[in-house]
């Protein structure tokens, strides 16, 4: 099991290169996840969802992502307050003090899942959620400790010196754990490691000293791992610059509740694209070509923060001037006149007035959309591929004039009469090459040369010949055993 000092550290984008490192070694290799926490999230094949990372870390693994893989998914819609979804499906809503008081009831939903994924592999890579630290969360614990304690599973724990700090993080998290949680940990691993490795040999020297845990690796920065999904949004759009070969600049509202923004990754990867992430407070520019509105986790709230940011006022504006407009799921649903939620799907019940720039209405349902789909674009009939991950039913004149035509007969989304403005429920469409091909071309950007499939293959092969570099993977191995669950 791969622990963290914190958040952030590394933990999803080890384990996804281990996961293809040990699998090109001949190895059955399973992910698995306890607990995350993420709005990023997967559709499986069997209808369920699962978060990003571990999709990503299965595709890693050479094998399809199954909801075994991360049995209990929270997908937060509100400060205090998300959505709980166990074995891929919604099971309620549940404040974060009440949920720490069921959490010891998912255990069994948990260990269940890593049972059968044991059954099925040679070896299985474990994830855990933010800290190990995180003593406060102890009691009742699904995500590190209590997991590692409850299956006998080995931990390694990670830390991020990119943020300083790190001989601190590794030696306190020993200093503030219980003796029997600090005697699962077998040992260290120091990642994103800028400069000469020499200079830190004395800093793995005194976290050997003070902690008696094996050093496993120090594993320098890997300026490819850009290319890999985050699962994080915390970071959304950093690094990102102006790109002087830029043909076309596109807008992506980067709201509260913003999910699935694993959307655009491919976009970030094209020369001839800048791709923005506005937060809230920063205005739309006069010069954006395309403005995108993302999934969202809790559409109405972040609907009422898109107005109060002054957010609409810049859309209409761009659209006044012939710019183009998007909106996924949650977007597509902001795009049109309303949106009610009558049922307090996502919280109390509620009706709010969209932006009226396309003509349709939507009701938030408590039945959720979960499934992989095929098709071509209607008026082009350009291929694509996606999923749909989605509350709610839309409707309204609009829709006469579906975005997307699926390979069953059945439409999706609605685009405006000067066909300007557009909206479906899909997912993942910039992944599809020739689709990704077909916006860039409308707003002036050309075609894409990117294969982005392989361009994410190659990216996972260069993780792990990274990995075998510079991590004891033998001696990983090594520390592997057999689960005995308590």
């Amino acid at each position: 099991m791969f622990q963290g000092t914190g958040s952030d550290v590394g933990k999803s984008t080890i384990v996804a290169g281990l996961a293809r490192l040990y699998r090109d070694r001949g190895l059955n290799v399973r992910p698995f996840k306890p607990q995350n926490m993420s709005n990023n999230a997967a559709v499986t094949a069997d209808g369920g969802e699962i978060g990003r990372a571990q999709a990503l870390q299965a595709r890693a693994a050479g094998v399809a992502p199954s909801v075994h893989m991360n049995p209990v998914l929270l997908k937060p819609h509100s400060d205090i307050g998300a959505q709980v979804v166990v074995h891929g499906r919604v099971v309620g809503n549940s404040e974060a003090t009440a949920y720490q008081g069921r959490k010891a009831q998912l255990m069994a939903a948990v260990l269940d899942s890593f049972v059968l994924l044991c059954a099925e592999a040679d070896l299985v890579l474990v994830e855990g959620a933010g800290s190990a630290s995180e003593v406060n969360l102890r009691p009742g614990d699904i995500a590190n400790m209590g997991f590692a304690r409850a299956a006998n599973v080995p931990v390694v724990l990670i830390g991020d010196i990119e943020r300083g700090g790190v001989i601190a993080s590794l030696v306190g998290t020993k200093t503030v754990l219980p003796p029997e949680d600090a005697g699962m940990i077998e040992g260290f691993i120091v990642n994103k490691f800028r400069g000469d490795p020499a200079l830190f040999a004395q800093g793995r020297a005194h976290v050997r000293e003070a902690t008696g845990w094996r050093d496993l690796g120090l594993v320098p920065h890997l300026p490819e791992l850009q290319r890999l999904p985050a699962e994080d949004a915390l970071g959304l759009g950093a690094g990102m610059g102006a790109r002087r070969e830029a043909k076309a600049r596109i807008v992506v509202l980067a709201y509260p509740h913003i999910a699935n923004f694993d959307d655009f990754d491919p976009l970030l990867l094209e020369p001839s694209v800048e791709l923005l992430f506005l937060r809230a407070g920063d205005p739309i520019p006069v010069d954006a070509d395309l403005v995108v509105l993302p999934g969202s986790k809790a559409t109405i709230a972040d609907l009422t923060m898109l107005r109060a940011c002054g957010w609409e006022i810049d859309l209409k504006a761009h659209v006044r001037r012939g710019g183009r407009v998007m909106g996924i799921c949650g977007g597509y649903q902001m795009l049109g006149t309303h949106v009610s939620d009558p049922h307090g799907v996502e919280g109390s019940p509620a009706h709010c007035a969209g932006l009226g720039l396309l003509d349709v209405e939507t009701e938030l349902t408590a039945d959720k959309r979960l499934r992989e789909v095929r098709g071509a674009s209607h008026r082009h009939g350009v291929a694509f591929r996606g999923y749909e991950m989605h509350v709610g039913r839309t409707t309204g004149k609009d829709c006469a004039r579906p975005m997307l035509r699926f390979a069953n007969g059945r439409f999706d989304g609605a685009v405006s009469q000067d066909g300007r403005i557009a909206g479906c429920y899909v997912h993942g469409l910039f992944a599809h090459d020739e689709q990704r091909s077909l916006w860039m071309q409308s707003i002036g950007a050309g075609r894409s040369a990117m294969h982005y499939d392989r361009f994410i293959e190659e990216t996972l092969d260069e993780l792990a010949r990274h990995l075998e570099r510079h991590v004891d993977c033998d001696a990983l191995l090594k520390t592997a055993r057999l689960p005995c669950i308590r």
